[in-house]
C-alpha cells in the first residue's frame, strides 16, 4: 500500500540511520552464466541451522536464478575495498562479464568469490517472500572462508541519508 508524501518525508530519515554492511552478492545459473551485484540489505537470521537473509529487487533477473534454488556467496567488503562499489553498483546484462578485471575464487559449490574481500559465505536459496519492491530469501549456509585480515580490517557500514534509496 502506499504510503503518504507526509509520511514518508517523516520516515526516511529514520529508515537511512538503519546500518547495514555492504556486501557483493554472486550467483551463477543452471546453464553457467555469473553475476554479481552490490547488496546492503544482508543479515544473519539463524543459528542452526545458520542462515542469512539476502534481499534482492524484484526487478532484477538474478531473482530467476535464486527462485530456482541456485547457490550463491556473499562477498564481504571491507573499508578498503570501497573500489569494488562502483564495479558492482552499475550492475550488469545478463550475459555481461560482471566479472572482469576483478579476482575471484570458487566456493565448493562453484560459485565466484571475491578475492579480495574480507571473507565470503556461499549458501543455497531456501525459501523467500515477496517485501514489496524486493525479494526476501533466506538462505542456508553451506561453505565460508576468510582471510587472514579477517581480525583485523573493519567491514564497510553503510548508513544512508534517506531510508528511500540505496
Amino acid at each position: 500500500m502506499p504510503i503518504s508524501d507526509d509520511l514518508k518525508t517523516t520516515i526516511a530519515p529514520v529508515l537511512g540511520r538503519l546500518p547495514s554492511g555492504v556486501f557483493i552478492l554472486t550467483s551463477l545459473s543452471g546453464d553457467g552464466q555469473e553475476t554479481g551485484m552490490l547488496a546492503s540489505w544482508v543479515q544473519q537470521a539463524a543459528f542452526d541451522p545458520p542462515m542469512l537473509t539476502v534481499a534482492v529487487n524484484a526487478k532484477r533477473y538474478l531473482n530467476d536464478w535464486l527462485r530456482a534454488g541456485q547457490p550463491l556467496a556473499v562477498s564481504i567488503v571491507g573499508e578498503a575495498q570501497v573500489n569494488l562499489f562502483s564495479h558492482f553498483g552499475k550492475g550488469f546484462d545478463p550475459g555481461e562479464n560482471a566479472f572482469e578485471g576483478v579476482e575471484v575464487e570458487r566456493t565448493p559449490l562453484g560459485v565466484p568469490a571475491l578475492k579480495d574481500s574480507i571473507g565470503w559465505i556461499e549458501g543455497r536459496p531456501v525459501g523467500s517472500v515477496a517485501a514489496g519492491d524486493h525479494i526476501v530469501y533466506a538462505v542456508e549456509v553451506t561453505a565460508a572462508a576468510s582471510k587472514d585480515r579477517l581480525a583485523t580490517e573493519r567491514p564497510f557500514v553503510h548508513i544512508r541519508k534517506n531510508g528511500f534509496n540505496y
